[in-house]
């Protein structure tokens, strides 16, 4: 046979290894239009300073929230004060999570919070557990490693403000923002109070995992977590900058905001995913390292491992 004919149908095979994705989860969702298709609603909850979109054109979720529709999970996006304690945003949460089991008719949903929406998470879990069936941690900060940052109000209370406004205006965010509030929950003894109020999912010993099945009030609530351990992930991400600054500040492997052990939350999935604290979401734009796990992959296989528990 051809020499040159051989070496095409070698590059071709090549190519095809390297579009059609080793992950046994992302072939069975093509197989199958049921893949992320959960018992309850999924509802995502985003961190601080986050929104759902800016002007139509930046999604804090991008492709996540379609490439689980397309499976068949019905998905809600939720939207609270840029900048607050997760007390106010877990209460801002909560009113929209009803909404969503009013609209749906659902007894409950699976909550995903990404970075201080997994604190909110952890916050509507603790005062309304019948709503929540499962609460997932993405990027987390459950333990000190945001603190080593050493937030101060007469030096951030400027620039967070007018970040957060302009991030309110861009996303029509009407909620209020409270610097004093966010300051003072990241700070040593903020942490330490919130976990001891609403302790759920965490580890026992450092780095350790929490329970995999918390139990509030008499009600069962599955609790997962993910992190990850890169900084500079694709060259075409500024925010990567961003993040070898913060990162400078923290001890231990981390996302540029987050320790790997710091993001543990009741069953830990992976806290070493090569991703920065944005690529966890898929953000931005989806630059995320080209080599590594895709995001959206992660949160695809989460569905399917949500549907498999009956949740």
């Amino acid at each position: 046979m051809n020499t040159a004919y051989l070496r095409s149908i070698a590059l071709l095979a090549l190519l095809l290894a390297i579009s059609f994705p080793a992950s046994a989860s992302r072939f069975s969702m093509w197989s199958n239009n049921d893949y992320t298709k959960t018992r309850y609603p999924i509802v995502l909850a985003h961190g601080f300073m986050g929104f759902d979109s800016l002007l139509s054109l930046v999604d804090y979720w991008p492709g996540i929230v379609s490439d689980l529709e397309q499976g068949g999970a019905r998905v809600f996006v939720t939207k609270v004060s840029a900048v607050n304690s997760s007390t106010v945003r877990g209460e801002q949460l909560l009113a929209q999570i009803e909404q969503i089991i009013a609209i749906t008719g659902a007894e409950k949903v699976n909550l995903i919070g990404h970075s201080q929406g997994s604190l909110d998470a952890r916050y509507v879990a603790s005062v309304r557990p019948e709503l929540i069936a499962s609460i997932t941690s993405v990027g987390g900060p459950h333990g000190a490693s945001v603190t080593q940052l050493k937030l101060d109000s007469g030096v951030y209370n400027g620039l967070i403000t007018t970040v957060g406004k302009l991030i309110s205006l861009l996303s029509a965010n009407t909620n209020p923002m409270n610097v004093e509030n966010f300051i003072q929950l990241f700070s040593t003894q903020g942490i330490a109070a919130f976990n001891r109020d609403f302790p759920i999912g965490l580890p026992d010993s450092p780095c350790g995992e929490g329970a995999a099945v918390a139990y509030v009030d008499g009600h069962a609530i599955r609790v997962y977590s993910w992190g990850g351990t890169a900084i500079f992930t694709n060259p075409m991400d500024l925010s990567d900058v961003l993040f070898a600054a913060t990162g400078a500040f923290i001890d231990g492997k981390d996302d540029g905001l987050i320790t790997r052990c710091d993001n543990h939350l009741g069953d830990v999935i992976r806290d070493d995913f090569y991703m920065n604290h944005l690529d966890l979401t898929n953000m931005m734009f989806g630059l995320s390292a080209i080599f590594a796990t895709n995001p959206k992959s992660v949160f695809r296989s989460h569905a399917n491992r949500l549907k498999n528990a009956g949740l």
